[in-house]
């Protein structure tokens, strides 16, 4: 039986990944007795067939929101992993008295009116522009190997990579709307060293700098895709955040 109070947990995959990367962690929130939701964001994952130019980060927030909204979700703990950070942050704005704490877990933390393009650099930026042009048919970026995110484990990087899919470039360009309460939320950053992502190192210094008292730094000796590599470590993290609020 858990130990702690049964609250729901929703979690936020990142980049060209789809709820389907939280089943390690899921199954062991589950078994502490708290409800999990894994959205999956339109046009990844199990939803690819809907994947066209149109699909923007307001439309990710908006799945998000609409989690919380059909599925009458409260007092839970929102998580974001890498891009996923994104579209949390974002959905704060309108969701956030229905969460009591954030997770961000090794994932984008931007403030009002930037995108992810303004947050990994010119370099990164123009290289996946360069990646869109030459294999996505200049509006979608095509899907990456599990090895990139620090999966090496062979099982676990088959898993991953039968599952990867690509994601609209837009997603990427749009700059994010307000973005003041998930700064003052309580909340959690959770770096993941070493990680395999180079543009993160200058916005995790950032959020140690310009993050007050309410936030919380963690740091995981794993990949990228600690959900993946080392999910007993993050659940016992996101049980740590069951305290924020």
């Amino acid at each position: 039986m858990a130990t702690e109070p049964s609250r729901p947990f929703v979690l936020v995959h990142g980049g060209r990944h789809g709820g389907w990367c939280w089943q390690p962690v899921a199954r062991r929130l589950r078994a502490r007795g708290h409800e999990v939701f894994t959205p999956t964001l339109t046009g990844l994952g199990e939803r690819a067939h809907l994947l066209s130019r149109e699909i923007g980060l307001d439309t990710h927030i908006e799945d998000i929101v609409a989690t919380f909204e059909y599925e009458d979700i409260r007092d839970a703990v929102l998580v974001g992993h890498s891009y996923g950070g994104m579209v949390v942050t974002g959905a704060l704005e309108r969701i956030g008295d229905r969460a009591r704490g954030h997770v961000l877990l090794d994932g984008h933390m931007p403030r009002t009116g930037e995108s992810v393009f303004d947050l990994i650099g010119p370099e990164r930026a123009k290289a996946m522009l360069a990646l869109a042009e030459q294999h996505g048919e200049g509006w979608y970026i095509p899907r990456a190997d599990a090895a990139r995110y620090g999966v090496t484990d062979p099982v676990a990087a088959g898993w991953v990579n039968s599952r990867m899919t690509a994601q609209p470039l837009k997603t990427y360009q749009d700059p994010i709307g307000p973005t003041d309460r998930a700064w003052q939320h309580p909340g959690t950053f959770i770096e993941c060293v070493p990680s395999s992502l180079e543009p993160h190192l200058l916005e995790r210094a950032r959020t140690r700098s310009e993050t007050d008292a309410r936030f919380h730094r963690q740091v995981l000796n794993t990949a990228h895709n600690a959900m993946v590599t080392d999910p007993e470590a993050v659940t016992a993290l996101l049980l740590d955040a069951l305290d924020l609020g």
